[in-house]
């Protein structure tokens, strides 16, 4: 079944193909919003939502391919599933290397669609958990005072105290203070789980 505080988006251009695709998502327990060309889509801007798009490889004016460009490039990461009536390899080929989860034909029934909506929103929901995550590590290293990111980056290299106090040319009270400091606001409670924190966002842990 469908989750609530996800939605599926549908594009195309056929009043019908809407009408029942939104039926049968929302039959299915999702929240649904159709829409007729890529333009009122991209007003709506939906960069804050947890779902996936069902989109006509075929519309006036910016196709599918040409919107999911768009999407990429503002940088709105909701997964597509392509829809068409009429699909050709080269159109196939195209939308697999733009990251389409899937590419299915018309007529879709609810045995096809729903699985791949499904695996769609879970992978844009882990997507997004994993953006949520680095974020707010990204938020804690800027928390740090240039002398705690420095003290930081010896202790993640395995350096001790006495060490980081003699490469510093800092008290060895010092030290301890700002390691103390590090551990409180990155929020971890052994240097292991820093150091996996670190490694995350590309803070390299060699010496």
């Amino acid at each position: 079944m469908g989750q609530t505080d996800a939605t599926v988006f549908v594009l195309d251009d056929d009043a019908g193909v809407r009408a029942g695709l939104g039926r049968l998502l929302r039959a299915g327990g999702w929240n649904v919003e159709v829409f007729a060309n890529a333009r009122d889509f991209l007003d709506r801007s939906p960069s804050d939502v947890i779902g996936c798009i069902l989109l006509d490889v075929k519309m006036p004016g910016m196709s599918g391919p040409e919107l999911h460009e768009q999407l990429a490039a503002n940088r709105i990461t909701l997964p597509v599933i392509y829809l068409t009536g009429n699909s050709t390899v080269s159109i196939s080929v195209r939308a697999m290397k733009q990251g389409a989860v899937d590419f299915l034909e018309k007529p879709v029934d609810a045995d096809a669609l729903l699985p791949v909506v499904e695996q769609a929103v879970a992978r844009h929901r882990g997507a997004c958990a994993e953006r949520n995550r680095l974020d707010g590590i990204q938020h804690h290293l800027a928390q740090l005072s240039m002398r705690e990111r420095e003290v930081m980056e010896h202790v993640i290299r395995g350096r001790l105290n006495k060490q980081i106090a003699a490469d510093l040319n800092i008290a060895l009270k010092t030290v301890k203070v700002h390691r103390g400091r590090v551990m409180a606001k990155m929020q971890v409670r052994s240097v292991a789980e820093l150091v996996r924190l670190c490694d995350a966002h590309g803070i390299a842990v060699a010496s």
